[in-house]
């Protein structure tokens, strides 16, 4: 399946996210980046907190990092992008490290960051989906699965991470494909 389907498909289920929730319509007035958006942390600032997700340096950078990974495939350029964000403590950011040192075919650094994720945010689906491709990629049918399970937890069956992951999971062991 080609990526602009895919996109148009979680543009979809994003949209209708949005609409019927409140909290979501607030975090995202503020021209959020696109689907895998980081979640909102907060920092100090004079006369209270607010979220780094304001900060439109930060959001223009996140965005720039997301282009850099998914239209130009520049992944050594994407993880230097994110770093200089100086949020890869952020699920989302740590997330998307770890997808471009996979795709750099550096499996160990890629692990540390998925991980790193998920301490962040154990309900992270991104990272379950990525992990799990990972997983799949490792040879790790078993741990493949589990997060195929986790992912099944946390969105269902019908989303598209899980989709993805299943379809990989569906594949014949040993064929190096790599997603």
């Amino acid at each position: 399946m080609s990526r602009y389907p895919i996109r148009l498909t979680l543009f979809a289920v994003l949209s209708v996210l949005l609409a019927t929730t409140p909290a979501v319509q607030q975090a995202y007035a503020a021209g959020d980046p696109p689907a895998s958006d980081p979640p909102p942390a907060s920092k100090k600032k004079k006369g209270g907190t607010t979220s780094y997700m304001e900060d439109p340096a930060f959001t223009k950078g996140y965005r720039l990092a997301y282009t850099t990974i998914y239209d130009r495939n520049d992944y050594a350029a994407a993880i230097d992008q994110l770093k200089a964000l100086g949020h890869d403590d952020n699920a989302a950011v740590a997330n998307l490290i770890g997808y471009s040192y996979r795709k750099l075919g550096d499996y160990k650094v890629s692990q540390i960051w998925y991980e790193r994720a998920l301490k962040t945010d154990p309900d992270h689906v991104k990272t379950w989906q990525y992990y799990g491709l990972w997983q799949v990629e490792q040879g790790n049918r078993d741990q493949a699965q589990y997060h195929l399970n986790r992912l099944a937890q946390l969105t269902g069956t019908s989303s598209e991470e899980y989709r993805s992951l299943a379809a990989a999971l569906d594949k014949q062991p040993g064929t190096g494909l790599v997603y």
